[in-house]
């Protein structure tokens, strides 16, 4: 896949793509590009039988320090309403294999939203995680209210959306942002493990099972409870 701003590596391990931001000197800001064809980068992945699970990372400076804020500073809202830039992270969020985040440095912003876009996180000892759009006159447009909230709790979420200082990854893996942190030389490796572990899996016991996790998010207990027994059953007809 020959993109300029995401460099991708279908198979760096069995069943495993690893994908990388690619904007070094501007940390990885988020422009409307590189979410083009990372999400162009990830529908070819999410339909391609031979990738069983996806890594996404940056490098060990920063993830992603935000969106890039320059492209949007001159547009209107109606501008921005016709772009319709989110749309490009609602298809990222319907990928149906496991992607999993390695993240280092600066996770800021869009990033941290790009972060709780994947299913699993592996920080190093260094990334610090936040929301600093209200320091900019913005507020967060991608979920750092709406996932946030759900993942760390109001009162948590609401300091770091109303403050934007930013938090350790040590915090961050208290509050429940990441599943583990690592020493930054690790923070990779250890991703890719944990993929080609997932990648040993069934590929409809994993799409199914993300499905339903997924779905407690936006659901009631009961609702969800009956979505997870569908697939439950589902399952039996498979091989």
């Amino acid at each position: 896949m020959k993109n300029e701003l995401v460099v991708v590596e279908p198979q760096i391990r069995p069943g495993v793509a690893l994908l990388r931001l690619n904007r070094p000197k501007e940390l990885n800001a988020l422009n409307w590009q590189l979410m083009a064809e990372l999400r162009d980068a990830l529908k070819v992945l999410d339909q391609d039988d031979s990738v069983k699970t996806m890594v996404l990372t940056g490098n060990d400076r920063a993830f992603a320090a935000g969106a890039d804020i320059h492209q949007m500073a001159d547009k209107s809202a109606m501008d921005l309403l016709l772009i319709d830039q989110f749309s490009t992270w609602e298809q990222i969020r319907r990928l149906k294999k496991p992607l999993i985040a390695a993240v280092s440095g600066f996770v800021l912003g869009g990033g941290n939203e790009l972060v709780m876009h994947c299913d699993l996180v592996i920080a190093s000892e260094t990334a610090r995680f936040g929301q600093p759009e209200l320091l900019l006159g913005i507020m967060p447009g991608a979920g750092g209210t709406q996932r946030l909230t759900r993942q760390i709790g109001k009162v948590r979420a609401m300091e770091m959306v109303l403050t934007g200082q930013a938090i350790s990854a040590k915090d961050a893996l208290a509050w429940g942002l990441v599943n583990r942190v690592v020493p930054v030389e690790c923070y990779l490796d250890e991703a890719l493990r944990l993929a080609s572990d997932i990648a040993q899996r069934a590929p409809l016991d994993l799409r199914l099972a993300k499905e339903s996790v997924l779905k407690s998010q936006d659901s009631s207990l009961s609702e969800g409870l009956a979505f997870e027994r569908k697939n439950f059953y589902l399952l039996f007809a498979s091989n």
